[in-house]
């Protein structure tokens, strides 16, 4: 706060701003100061297997980390090698090799052995069979203790980890810091993974968890999905703790969802008004690959300071504007206006809803279509390059 009050203190304030959003700038730039300047990567070793060993209490979804981060590399081409470490734990060993199955990777875990030793020999494991990452899943407690703290030493001195993470969960607030401090003064951590960001919590144990250890945050957990994980960028936790959306993220999750050729032959038919039901369908299968309506609506600018911020959207509307139209033929789908009161019953019965919901659908994509032809009439240049219609 001094660093903020010293800065805004006889500044002059730009003509095209006001004070407040002067300030707003001010803070911005110090909450970005601390959280890191730029984007802290995972190092890995010129000489495989690198090794990464996450830490964390239990229940901060460090094993769901472990998966999440499996999947992450493997997308960037690597071949990594989840240890099943926490032997305390009832069923978290089964956890993680559901979760191996589930995204493909291998899973490694010795009946009857001690953690130390079943981690030394997963890189045995792993150099034999030609993976090039290793991560441990190593035990949590429900608090910090003596032994807990001295087996995860005693893995490190073994096993010499190229990267230690600290996993907490971005809910919890001030019981984070404290576990936070703790296994930087033992274990000496390379960096942060903050989990749970998504819904309502906005991030703040993200600035105290960084200063109190002086460590980078290098991912945060954003769903429940496998693919919910995403590098930490510090530009963009400062404007969501700000309340100030995040468009770039916005961005990259649309250009991850949008098939190129489809919006290209989309934005044509656009041109020529011939939208249908078919493209539509098309529309809402690529949002939701964005992920929970209410997660994307909260990277939108302004959203949180907005009256709409409140407006729960139903998933489950979606779900059945999907049914209805699954349950249409393909003829139908493209001419919608072949829908006379027999063909509406039958769709009614196989979607499971009513002749009502049907000319609802059908009334608000009329709606819709009478919205293209005006923006078609005036050169579509809204939807130039493809993308998302709404």
């Amino acid at each position: 706060m001094a660093a903020v009050q010293a800065k805004a203190i006889g500044r002059e304030v730009l003509r095209s701003i006001t004070p407040g959003q002067q300030v707003v700038k001010i803070i911005y730039d110090e909450l970005v100061a601390l959280l890191g300047q730029s984007r802290a990567t995972l190092q890995f070793s010129n000489i495989p297997p690198t090794i990464i060993m996450a830490v964390g209490l239990h229940g901060c979804g460090k094993t769901t980390f472990v998966g999440k981060l499996g999947k992450y590399l493997k997308g960037q081409g690597r071949s990594p090698l989840l240890v099943a470490a926490d032997i305390y734990r009832p069923a978290a060993v089964t956890q993680l090799q559901t979760i191996g199955r589930q995204l493909g990777l291998t899973v490694f875990f010795e009946q009857n052995q001690e953690p130390v030793t079943l981690c030394s020999n997963s890189i045995q494991y792993a150099r034999k069979h030609g993976f090039d990452t290793v991560i441990f899943d190593t035990a949590g407690r429900l608090h910090i203790d003596k032994p807990m703290m001295e087996e995860l030493i005693r893995i490190k001195e073994k096993t010499t980890p190229h990267e230690i993470l600290f996993v907490a969960d971005g809910m919890t607030g001030q019981d984070a810091v404290r576990a936070a401090k703790e296994f930087q003064e033992h274990l000496n951590f390379d960096g942060i993974v903050l989990t749970k960001l998504d819904g309502d919590a906005r991030g703040g144990a993200a600035l105290s968890i960084k200063a109190i250890t002086n460590k980078p945050i290098k991912f945060v957990g954003v769903g429940e999905k496998f693919d919910a994980l995403e590098p930490f960028y510090p530009d963009r936790m400062a404007s969501r703790i700000l309340g100030m959306g995040d468009v770039i993220s916005l961005v990259e999750k649309a250009e991850l969802a949008v098939d190129r050729e489809k919006a290209e032959r989309l934005e044509k038919k656009l041109r020529k008004s011939e939208f249908t039901l078919e493209d539509f369908f098309d529309q809402l299968q690529q949002i939701k690959k964005m992920g929970p309506l209410d997660q994307i609506m909260g990277l939108i600018p302004g959203m949180n300071a907005s009256p709409l911020r409140n407006i729960k959207i139903d998933e489950q509307a979606l779900v059945k504007v999907e049914a209805i139209i699954n349950s249409m033929t393909v003829e139908e789908r493209r001419r919608p206006h072949l829908l006379n009161g027999s063909r509406k019953l039958r769709i009614a019965r196989g979607s499971g809803t009513t002749v009502q919901d049907v000319n609802r659908l059908l009334n608000q994509f009329n709606q819709m279509q009478k919205m293209i032809r005006k923006l078609s009439k005036g050169g579509m240049r809204g939807f130039k390059g493809g993308g998302f219609l709404f």
